[in-house]
């Protein structure tokens, strides 16, 4: 009974805020009015929230009913999609699928990806944000995420490692004949480093040392930007140093724009894992897109795990 409860006013909360009036909800469920307006009262009751404001012309959503509105409108249409499954006994795909990405990453490789798989699956929608800031899925609604980094433990999410991204430093040729190349560790301290752009915390990039373990390095910032392709960008403008995943700057590095510079230090690596929320059932439509991405993931050897790089003999020419 108690879990019936805490279901109890939502249909109604959900016609109201749609129809944007206790009469209507009321014709269309075959009640009184009243009942409409007092299930929505004891809803806003047990959440301790004002879903509604209440005018004698019209009913409108508070902020909080807004993002409560959303969350119901999420659940329904996933068991709306599970029971059509279930009852059918069919797996298509289907529904809006909320997916985050990793900006440069993302719009390279995944996004590309997942476009192509939507046109095999018409009854599938997609909704792609990208980003490189972590983004909380549950409160924000996301489906689906691909992330690069170390992951937080966090019960409600599951992971699947897709593979590792590799790290090297590097500049312009034109950098390094102004400002000549880093031979050490500490080197770093003397030359203008590009990063992505981060709140607070010293800025540091991840070195091997000679015992192989990995250890940051405090540097010096020049510029901070909070973009892949604007920081690759301003790296081949001869801006300074950045420490850049392979899959960026790989074809840079073959035509002689960019080269490295420590290598003894390269070797860092960051995983690239997808996750999605906890559940006892995953939807065809997450599932399909999980698929994808670990063939993507397993055709692509060279972006997803290649940890080798491209030296150059030209360094300084």
């Amino acid at each position: 009974m108690a879990q019936q409860a805490q279901f109890d006013g939502i249909s109604e909360f959900i016609l109201t805020a749609q129809l944007q009036s206790f009469t209507a909800v009321a014709h269309q469920l075959g009640v009184t009015s009243s009942a409409v307006g007092k299930a929505v009262s004891r809803l806003e009751t047990r959440l301790g929230l004002k879903l509604l404001h209440r005018t004698t012309r019209k009913l409108t959503l508070t902020n909080d009913g807004e993002a409560y509105l959303a969350a119901c409108l999420r659940v329904t249409e996933d068991l709306a999609n599970t029971e059509n499954c279930l009852s059918t006994g069919l797996a298509e795909p289907r529904g809006l699928l909320r997916i985050d990405l990793p900006g440069a990453f993302g719009r390279r490789y995944i996004g590309p990806t997942l476009i192509t798989l939507v046109q095999r699956h018409p009854a599938l929608d997609l909704a792609l944000s990208f980003g490189d800031r972590i983004t909380d899925m549950i409160a924000d609604g996301i489906d689906l995420a691909v992330r690069i980094g170390d992951l937080h433990d966090d019960a409600e999410l599951v992971a699947r490692q897709l593979g590792e991204q590799h790290l090297v430093i590097c500049a312009a040729p034109v950098y390094l004949r102004q400002r000549g190349t880093p031979m050490e560790r500490a080197d770093l301290l003397e030359h203008d480093c590009i990063i992505s752009w981060r709140r607070g915390g010293r800025a540091s990039w991840l070195l091997k040392v000679q015992n192989g373990q990995i250890e940051e390095q405090e540097i010096q910032v020049r510029h901070s930007l909070d973009d892949g392709e604007m920081i690759l960008q301003s790296v081949l403008d001869g801006c300074g140093l950045a420490q850049l995943p392979t899959w960026l700057v790989h074809q840079h590095l073959i035509s002689g724009e960019l080269v490295t510079v420590l290598d003894q230090h390269a070797g860092a690596s960051m995983p690239i894992h997808a996750i999605w929320p906890r559940t006892r059932y995953i939807q065809p439509k997450v599932r399909v897109v999980i698929d994808g991405l670990l063939q993507l993931a397993s055709d692509q050897p060279d972006i997803f795990r290649c940890g080798a790089f491209v030296r150059n003999d030209h360094k300084n020419d």
